[in-house]
């Protein structure tokens, strides 16, 4: 099944790139272009990082307004 349909990239490979270390949308972009077209992926790129990595984490620094 294709996550990026603009660049034809599969969950497969999408999953390789996290495995392999990328944890942002823009480090799976550099390593194999989805996200980089419409942007109609991104929602799906980020619940494959998370469900790697787990939720992101606000910094302790961060107050709220």
């Amino acid at each position: 099944m294709y996550v990026c349909i603009c660049h034809r990239v599969s969950e497969k490979e999408v999953r390789g790139c996290i495995e392999a270390g990328a944890r942002s949308e823009e480090e799976v972009e550099d390593a194999c272009e989805a996200g980089g077209g419409c942007g109609t992926c991104l929602d799906r790129i980020t619940d494959m990082l998370e469900a790697h990595y787990g939720p992101p984490v606000m910094s302790s620094e961060a107050s709220p307004i």
